[in-house]
């Protein structure tokens, strides 16, 4: 049985990548498959959709960065957006619940608001594994996305705690000193090496938190988070959330799978799942409106709309609590969960032209922007600079500092993580925070003196639309670009990236020239 589930969601999953999708939806499409021809997951298979889910927020908490989180327009911008959601979505439904619809007649106000709450969340698995694939992660709007994502745990604890009508344990006030445990993890950490164990000590961690917040009656998967959060700072915790990547992706597997197995639905309740679908659009608006109020660029609020645009997981844990309680009929369990499935498929689809058409329609969404700005968004030129390093990663910061060391003020790092570009300003080095796949960087940089744009981004997809972006703004100077990859590096070239070093076999090149200058010097 085992075998069938990984047969299926390679074959369904290696399909739709083929067709230039993310696999997520083919493992969506698996689920229910396997379930119609009456397959039923077992123990095991929930198990890993458990451990991926908790994998992912262990890892989303190593990348929080927690006064992210008292910025306005990231509390303030969840908190309207929920009230105003569930105000309008339980006004509809309870409209609804005086006509015959099937399965709407029987509703009531209360139950009408715990389906509004119920949608009124994103789907963290779906968001992280989109900003992921994109690279987006620590850009702005991937940040916010998150830092939303993060404020709605927390009100998901908060339900659950007063749903179930049983308070933690006096005992939860004691997870406060968990702050004090940083230094201790850290030395754990810092003593777990690279190899096997540095992975191992994050399913500890993980695992860990979970357990320990479950023991004191509190949701255990912002146990993992927390533990993750924790770590954040460490000088390890980007290699150890690159770790945990391969296993991550492969149980969540699993939890896409499971979303397929809740229940097959009848042709009426797959109409009205469909139809519940449609407030996606306003789901996004909504965000894109409240946003743009708190004075972000229309760039960063339409995609942070456009990536949440979509119900969570979460809200199958809400609809089953209240199927539990009799507060729903369990009919709305299985169409909450096939509109669930659906709004990972919008979502996948819409968000892969995002970019182009942002691109296309920028004078139309920056009309919505306020005069005023928040300083995070302020762009400043690089004064001086010939050579832009954009990516200052490991390989791009090598780069970047050996040709500081050679020409000086002359070359400007570019990054989308402010903890990166504060670090080396703080060193004295010149490095602009921006997004270089944002049009809105371009518009607002002067490219007359620059003769070199050097991308060193781990995403070909990425330095793709970054070329795009250049050409578009008239820059006629040189464009190189990293690749891992042989038929990586023939798609950059194709993409008219003038020079392309290949990750791997220019290392040998580079150690080679190093050493030589080691045996050249007069002893």
């Amino acid at each position: 049985m085992d075998f069938i589930w990984i047969l299926i969601a390679y074959i369904f999953g290696f399909g739709i990548k083929q067709l230039g999708f993310p696999p997520l939806i083919g493992y969506l499409i698996a689920g229910f498959g396997l379930h119609a021809y009456g397959f039923e997951a077992d123990d095991l298979l929930y198990a890993l959709g458990k451990y991926g889910v908790l994998l992912l927020l262990f890892t989303i908490g190593l990348k929080v960065q927690i006064k992210d989180l008292t910025r306005i327009e990231v509390w303030g911008g969840t908190l309207f957006h929920m009230a105003i959601w569930v105000s309008a979505l339980t006004g509809i439904i309870t409209l609804l619940s005086a006509t015959a619809l099937p399965y709407f007649s029987d509703l009531t106000i209360q139950s009408a608001a715990i389906i509004a709450f119920a949608l009124s969340f994103s789907s963290t698995v779906c968001v992280v594994k989109l900003l992921e694939e994109s690279g987006e992660m620590k850009t702005r709007h991937g940040k916010l996305a998150i830092g939303i994502l993060v404020i709605q745990d927390l009100a998901a604890v908060l339900f659950l705690v007063f749903a179930k009508g049983q308070l933690p344990s006096i005992w939860a006030l004691a997870l406060l000193l968990l702050i004090f445990s940083r230094p201790l993890l850290n030395r754990l950490l810092d003593r777990s090496g690279h190899g096997e164990m540095l992975p191992l000590t994050g399913f500890l961690l993980a695992f860990g938190g979970y357990e320990l917040f479950e023991l004191v009656g509190m949701k255990g998967d912002l146990g993992a988070l927390i533990f993750g959060a924790l770590l954040a700072n460490h000088r390890k915790a980007g290699e150890l959330a690159k770790s945990l990547l391969s296993f991550k992706d492969l149980f969540l597997i699993g939890f896409f799978l499971t979303i397929g197995f809740t229940a097959l639905p009848t042709l009426d309740m797959f109409f009205i799942a469909v139809a519940i679908s449609l407030l996606l659009i306003f789901k996004a608006v909504l965000y894109f409106g409240l946003l743009t109020t708190l004075k972000l660029r229309g760039r960063t609020s339409y995609l942070t709309g456009l990536s949440l645009m979509n119900f969570s997981e979460f809200g199958l844990i809400v609809m089953v609590l209240s199927v539990s309680t009799g507060w729903l009929d369990n009919n709305w369990l299985v169409i909450i969960a096939l509109a669930v499935s659906i709004s990972f498929v919008i979502t996948s689809i819409s968000y892969k032209g995002a970019h182009t058409f942002y691109a296309k329609n920028k004078h139309y969404i920056r009309l919505f922007e306020k005069n005023q700005r928040l300083n995070r968004d302020i762009f400043c030129q690089p004064p001086n600079a010939e050579v832009f390093v954009i990516g200052l990663g490991r390989v791009g910061q090598g780069a970047y500092k050996a040709l500081h060391a050679e020409i000086g003020e002359k070359v400007c790092g570019i990054d989308a993580d402010n903890v990166t570009v504060k670090h080396l300003t703080n060193k004295g080095l010149p490095a602009v925070l921006g997004d270089a796949e944002d049009a809105d960087f371009w518009d607002n940089i002067n490219l007359d003196k620059v003769k070199l744009v050097m991308l060193a981004l781990p995403s070909i997809d990425d330095m793709q639309n970054i070329a795009e972006q250049l050409r578009l703004n008239e820059y006629s100077g040189a464009i190189a670009g990293i690749a891992r990859y042989a038929d990586e590096q023939e798609q950059l070239e194709s993409y008219g990236i003038n020079h392309v070093f290949n990750f791997f076999a220019e290392a040998g090149t580079g150690f080679a020239e190093e050493s030589l200058k080691i045996i050249s010097k007069p002893r």
